[in-house]
This record gives C-alpha cells, sequence and structure tokens, in this order.
C-alpha cells in the first residue's frame, strides 16, 4: 500500500475513532500543539493529552508538518540519513542487497522510512537497515513458510519481517549472492 493510501485509509475514519477530523487536529496542532515540524513531539503530545492512536498520530503529524512547509524526503535522502556518519561504511552492503531485490521484477521498488528502506512488490517483502554491532538487518516477509537457512531468525519488531539476518561490513560478494534464495521466495510471496 503506497504512503498516500495508508494515509488515506487513515484519515477516512479519523473522526468517527478521535473526535476530530485530520483538519480539525491540524488546527489544534497548529494552535497550541508543539512545533508541527518536530513530528515526533506532535505524535507524542497526541498521544499523551489526547489519548489518539498509533496510527492517527502519524497522519496527523504528517499533515501538520507538511502544512508547516515540511516536504517528504525521497528514497535516497532516507537512505543517505540512515547511512551516514559511523554507518557509513555499510551503505554498499544495502545497496547490494537493493540490487538484488530490484532485480526480482519490475514491480519491485524502493520506498522510504526513516529506519529501514522496504522494497515493495504488491506488499513489503524486504526491509534493510543499519544493524547491532556494525551489520547490516536484513528482515524478510514470509506468507508461507520460511525457506530453510541457518542464518535465519524470527524477527522481532522489525518493518512487517517475519525472519531477518545480519550481515557483517565485511560481507562478500558469496555472501550477498547467498541472500537470492530468500529473497526470491519473499517476493513470490508478497506478489
Amino acid at each position: 500500500m503506497e504512503p498516500a493510501d495508508m494515509m488515506a485509509a487513515v484519515t477516512t475514519s479519523m473522526a468517527e475513532r478521535t473526535g476530530r477530523g485530520l483538519d480539525e487536529w491540524v488546527a489544534l496542532v497548529r494552535e497550541s500543539g508543539p512545533d508541527p515540524l518536530d513530528q515526533r513531539a506532535v505524535r507524542a503530545w497526541l498521544k499523551d493529552v489526547h489519548g489518539v492512536p498509533q496510527n492517527s498520530q502519524w497522519a496527523i503529524a504528517d499533515a501538520a508538518a507538511t502544512g508547516a512547509g515540511w516536504q517528504r524526503p525521497d528514497v535516497d535522502a532516507y537512505t543517505d540519513a540512515l547511512y551516514s556518519g559511523s554507518k557509513a561504511h555499510l551503505r554498499p552492503i544495502h545497496d547490494a542487497v537493493m540490487t538484488l531485490a530490484e532485480a526480482l521484477g519490475d514491480d519491485a521498488r524502493r520506498e522510504g522510512r526513516g529506519t529501514y528502506i522496504p522494497v515493495i512488490r504488491k506488499t513489503q517483502f524486504v526491509a534493510v537497515a543499519p544493524g547491532p554491532r556494525g551489520t547490516v538487518r536484513v528482515g524478510f516477509r514470509f506468507r508461507g513458510p520460511a525457506p530453510e537457512d541457518e542464518r535465519l531468525s524470527p524477527a522481532k519488531g522489525f518493518a512487517q519481517a517475519t525472519h531477518w539476518l545480519h550481515l557483517a561490513a565485511d560481507a562478500d560478494e558469496d555472501d550477498l549472492r547467498s541472500l537470492e534464495p530468500l529473497l526470491e521466495t519473499a517476493y513470490r510471496q508478497n506478489g
């Protein structure tokens, strides 16, 4: 689902769920909330002060920031931010995984997120981000049985992934190519 479609789905029933429509919430943020460009603070304020559910928090914070002049970064800007500073050395691994995932079909495309970069077909089938201890985390979304691979572990709250593995910063071509069967399975199961 595209971000615009997700936003439409959340805002359609927002007044019923929260007592205010999106425009009313944005006006309230502008009048008495935190700086609308600080989306994290807006979400916290909506939750703590008004008890707004999580999806609505995100939609309201996004709309308030956009109304205040914020522009959503493109996927390259999100990726650059993830792999800046001490994580810059992980970028070649990330880029190689993205290349493999996007090569699976014309319908595979990257999208930008603040904490990971997903590759979407009909639905998200893989997500990549800097991982712990200098690794790159690769999360797979399997809707059927997961392939047998000793490197896979059940994912814990990462980007719709059901399973993940971590690639070391010094992963080589063989390590990357070994992801192909996992990527292909996730791609097929999310089409």
